[in-house]
């Protein structure tokens, strides 16, 4: 008996913990033709849903999330490809949209900069640890010497 309430427990637990992205795409959503409907969930995955932040469009049931699905379904049935209906959401909402960004220039300075600040860093301290390694120790003059004695009491 007790293994039968494990085992349901178990498939309620597994069937709630997969329910939240089933219920994303609301049934009016879902476009008629398969194949515009497989692009549109592909496409909806790359997509940040700028609400939740960390969950694509796909998953999230967030009002901004299911415009976004629909925006997309809408540019598919026009005839968009599925570049040019990524570049529209970019275009409109910014690269930041993008659950994977794209390489460009400004990114890999985002990305670069620190690591080139912590490089340059390394080097100086290098740099400057040898300096001071083959630096000749300051000599002392006749008058700081004696000076120093009579402190030290030699």
């Amino acid at each position: 008996m007790t293994a039968r309430i494990s085992l349901a427990s178990l498939i309620l637990l597994l069937t709630l913990l997969f329910a939240g992205a089933a219920l994303a795409v609301k049934p009016d959503e879902v476009l008629a033709d398969p194949a515009l409907e497989a692009r549109a969930r592909t496409l909806s995955e790359e997509l940040r849903c700028m609400v939740c932040q960390n969950q694509s469009i796909d998953e999230s049931d967030a009002d901004l999330a299911r415009d976004l699905r629909v925006l997309v379904r809408q540019r598919l049935v026009a005839g968009d490809t599925d570049r040019q209906v990524i570049d529209y959401i970019v275009s409109r909402y910014g690269e930041f949209v993008l659950l994977k960004p794209r390489f460009s220039l400004r990114n890999a300075l985002l990305w670069g900069t620190p690591v080139l600040l912590l490089l340059a860093g390394g080097i100086f301290i290098v740099l400057t640890a040898r300096s001071r390694r083959s630096a000749p120790a300051a000599m002392l003059t006749a008058e700081e010497k004696a000076a120093l004695d009579k402190v030290l009491g030699n």
